[in-house]
């Protein structure tokens, strides 16, 4: 007896574009709260990304005078996404989205407005606000959102190039709480689904990507890591592994057993 039956056609396994960049590891990596810019060198190496996610607002926190975060990363190595975490309002957002790209940051954005200092959970009638003035103003805006389809069909329809629905709240490592939202906006998407904030260890990245996402953003998960480096290892590894279980397409869940091996049938033995 069947219980639920996977008959889904066979996946296809596409190039992850953003805007006019094409990605080959599928894990974006922030570069917040390490206790080492040595380490976070290191991690970030491990994890394979291409991609790293900096806090415009806090580029000169944490290193030494005279420098920024911008001195310990190779650009050449990894594209930056400058984000606009810690705004709370569209009009601070687009205000600090604009200086990173007049930093010669890049053209990527990662926008964040936030609504609650508690909860860090976004504000969606400013997030929307400030995607349009985004857009228009010619950036490559992947949207950090809530877990509602809704509002994630609504910010691809002003032209956002990515939504990043939250896992689970920014920084609580709880993993992928509502997996059947994520389903929901990654099935309804036309654009790249990158599953932000949550996510804890390699399992929740396996998850997140086993969901179907195009790939997983993640920070606390490794820096507050007992050992940053191989979790960032484990998190790449898991990336990876949720891709290829996705792909392959799980087989089809039973209420009952089935037996791996045949019930009928004559024994061969040897010398008969």
């Amino acid at each position: 007896m069947t219980w639920l039956q996977s008959d889904e056609p066979a996946r296809q396994d596409r190039p992850l574009q953003i805007g006019v960049r094409v990605f080959g590891s599928r894990l974006f990596v922030g570069t917040g709260k390490y206790d080492d810019l040595s380490i976070m060198q290191q991690a970030l190496d491990a994890s394979g990304t291409e991609c790293v996610t900096v806090a415009v607002r806090r580029l000169s926190l944490g290193v030494p005078a005279g420098r920024t975060l911008l001195d310990y990363l190779d650009t050449d190595r990894y594209a930056l996404l400058p984000n606009t975490a810690g705004c709370y309002t569209a009009d601070d957002a687009v205000r600090v989205a604009r200086l990173g790209r007049e930093a010669g940051m890049s053209e990527l954005v990662k926008l964040e407005v936030l609504g609650d200092p508690d909860t860090l959970l976004p504000d969606p009638v400013g997030t929307l606000e400030a995607a349009k003035t985004l857009v228009a103003e010619g950036f490559t805006v992947l949207c950090y959102t809530s877990d509602d389809p809704v509002v994630a069909k609504r910010l691809e329809d002003v032209g956002v190039a990515s939504v990043m629905p939250a896992g689970a709240p920014i920084g609580s490592g709880q993993g992928v709480l509502n997996p059947n939202n994520i389903r929901i906006i990654i099935e309804r998407a036309s654009v790249p689904v990158i599953v932000d904030a949550g996510v804890g260890t390699a399992s929740d990245v396996a998850i997140a990507m086993e969901l179907g996402a195009d790939g997983v953003l993640l920070n606390t998960g490794v820096a507050k890591a007992k050992d940053p480096v191989r979790m960032a290892r484990a998190m790449r590894l898991a990336c990876e592994a949720g891709r290829d279980a996705w792909l392959a397409g799980r087989m089809g869940k039973r209420l009952y057993a089935s037996a791996s091996s045949p019930t009928a049938g004559r024994i061969e033995v040897a010398g008969e």
